[in-house]
């Protein structure tokens, strides 16, 4: 097996648990966690979060490295450059949306967001889980048509 079938199977096999993981979030967990009395919400929510965070971490990471390693390997820098922005827009959107977990996952959540996260469900449990649901379904929503422009745009 040649290094590009790899990573390229590494990188669709990590987006799918990624992306599996925020859908199985947004469609099951968040919803599943409203229905509940307040105090039930938080313990559902984070016994279920704690474990797949760990799963969207290593996801995360895979998903970078293989990218990385096809970007170099393909040599496929000039499709970040602005002459490219329209053709290959999808490309800048995975590259946004890995950032953005990377600093959800790895800076935000340890150092701020679980705490805060606590705290808000403590004071307004009901808007703060509608808060939380919106966000993963917009996140869900852009991861999607991420996707659905890279599959597109890959052939």
């Amino acid at each position: 097996m040649d290094d590009l079938l790899l990573a390229r199977l590494l990188h669709v096999l990590a987006i799918i648990v990624w992306f599996g993981g925020i859908a199985f979030v947004t469609f099951v967990v968040l919803p599943q966690a409203r229905r509940l009395p307040a105090p039930a919400r938080l313990a559902l929510f984070e016994s279920m979060e704690k474990p797949f965070g760990e799963i969207a971490r290593w996801a995360v990471v895979i998903a970078g490295a293989s990218g990385f390693w096809l970007l170099w390997r393909l040599d496929l820098w000039h499709r970040f450059t602005m002459e490219y922005l329209a053709t290959y827009w999808w490309m800048q959107a995975m590259a946004v949306l890995w950032l953005l977990f990377v600093f959800v996952l790895f800076v935000l959540e340890p150092l701020w967001l679980h705490r805060a996260f606590r705290r808000w469900a403590a004071r307004d449990s009901d808007a703060t889980f509608a808060w939380a649901w919106r966000l993963h379904l917009v996140l869900l929503l852009a991861g999607t048509i991420t996707i659905g422009g890279a599959v597109f745009g890959a052939h």
